[in-house]
Order: structure tokens, then sequence, then C-alpha cells
């Protein structure tokens, strides 16, 4: 078996370090064993994505030297391939449409005094778990809706699960505290979680190089795979790169991009080298946790 690996960022902002430092132990794992790197552009928010980010994305890989393997993949040329699969977990009655708006789940959650929360904030209420399939029918022909996950049958479906992580272990999989996630959002037709789901076993990936903030998400994702009869890659879920005030690197806090750092002279090579080597920057850390 050919070990695969891939770096899959959204063309919303341009790159960071963090970003840098996930792509450079993704394309490690893979030349280390005369594997496969593989890019993909995960572009399914096309209110967000840009082509120039894109184009941004190929010329900071090219300049830390992290040569891809074969095409690039956008996923907003595979949706029908995503809409395949939401049809099957429909067939399974694993699915419903959801017509809540954020205000309406907000409100719901403010009334209630305990609202269990998962790693995305608090969980989804269940509002329309339970609709009269006749009132389902009637708004699904008028309204605009999401496809939710049931999480607590899709659970009992595919039985006890568990994947491997490279940093902690054998994991045993516990999506149920994420709630009846989105599956199919109404503006794109598909979530991060089906879609990175497919992909991965679709593209052949063996091994998952990504961020700790991710970890959660891999609950879910196991699910899935299982209801979707896909293989279960290896995981690595590295710890994330913070900056000086100790605050994780994103493109919403301003993060320094690579951009900035190659226009500023920086060899993007030898960066790469040293976050290869585990020598971050100065002012650079890893978060504890």
């Amino acid at each position: 078996m050919i070990r695969t690996s891939r770096f899959a960022p959204s063309p919303t902002g341009r790159l960071h370090l963090g970003h840098a430092w996930s792509a450079v132990q993704a394309h490690a794992l893979a030349r280390a064993s005369d594997g496969r790197f593989l890019l993909r552009i995960e572009d399914i928010d096309q209110g967000r994505s840009r082509p120039e980010h894109v184009e941004g994305i190929l010329a900071d890989l090219a300049w830390l030297g992290l040569e891809h393997d074969g095409p690039v993949a956008f996923q907003s040329q595979r949706m029908p391939i995503y809409a395949e699969a939401l049809d099957r977990l429909k067939v399974k009655g694993l699915v419903y449409p959801c017509f809540c708006t954020r205000a309406d789940i907000a409100r719901e959650v403010a009334a209630s005094a305990s609202a269990p929360h998962g790693s995305d904030g608090p969980v989804y209420p269940g509002t329309c778990r339970e609709l009269a399939p006749d009132v389902r029918a009637r708004r699904l022909a008028v309204e605009p809706h999401a496809w939710r996950i049931d999480m607590a049958r899709a659970v009992a479906a595919a039985g006890p699960l568990e994947w491997r992580d490279a940093h902690v272990g054998v994991v045993r999989a516990d999506p149920q505290g994420q709630g009846d996630v989105v599956l199919a959002r109404k503006d794109a037709g598909v979530s991060y979680h089906l879609a990175v789901t497919v992909d991965d076993a679709a593209q052949g990936v063996t091994d998952v190089v990504r961020g700790r903030d991710l970890f959660a998400a891999t609950h879910v994702h196991r699910l899935l795979q299982a209801l979707l009869d896909l293989p279960t890659p290896f995981y690595h879920h590295h710890p994330l790169l913070v900056g000086s005030d100790g605050e994780r690197l994103a493109k919403r806090h301003g993060a320094p991009t690579l951009e900035s750092m190659r226009l500023a002279g920086v060899d993007g090579r030898a960066l790469a080298g040293d976050l290869r080597a585990g020598r971050l920057p100065l002012g650079f850390a890893l978060a504890s946790a």
C-alpha cells in the first residue's frame, strides 16, 4: 500500500505559518515512505473562496519547496459525489432536513439552562428531528434547509467504533457529544464533515495530518466512514502553533502570512527545513494542549 497524505486548505485567505507547519509534516510523512502528497482545495464556501487565494496557496507551497503529486483536487467540482453520499444516508433514514436559522437555534439554546456543548459550541437541540412526515414534506417543497445527521440513530446503526492517532494511540469514537451536526449546508450543498470524509476515501488518503483543533471532528468522520463503508485513515493530530501572545495562529486573528515572509526575503526552503526538524521561528511555540 502506498502511503498517501494530503494538504487541504480553504482558499478564503492567505496561508500563514500554522498552515506551513501542517503542510511540511504531511509532505515529510509521504516522502519518508516514497508515498504521495496530494493537494486538495476545500472551496465549498463559494461566498468566501477566491481564485487569487488558490494562486497564493500554489505560490506559497512552491516557495516552501513542497511539491504535490498529481492534479490539484477542487471540492467545488465534486458536488455530485457528495450528493450521492448524502442520498445513501437518506435512504438509511439517518439524516433529516433542518429548517432552523442560526437565530432560531440561538434562541432555543438560550432558553435551555443546560444546553450541551460540542467542540464547535452549543449542540443543536434537535428542533426539526421529530417533525411529522407531512409537515416535513410540505416544508421541504418551499423552504431552504440543511441536512443533519440523526446522531443517536446513526451511532446505534454503526455500533462501537475506534480509530488510531499517532500521538494518543487507539481512540474510541464518541461522536454523540457533537450532536446532530450538519452534513449539507443550505448555502453549499455539503459540509466539511461529509466532504472531507468522502474525499479522503476517494483520493486514497492513508494518513491524515492535521491540527489538534480537528480532533473532535474525527469522531464524526469515523462514524461517517462506517455508515458509508469507507476506509479509515491513520490520523496524525499535531500540536498547533501559537504566537508570542499564546493565541493559536488563525486568519481571522491576523496571523503573519507566508506571502509577507516571502516578500521580506525569508528563504522558504530553509524555513520548511527548520519546521521539518521541529525548529520554530523566534516568537512561535507549540500549544501545550
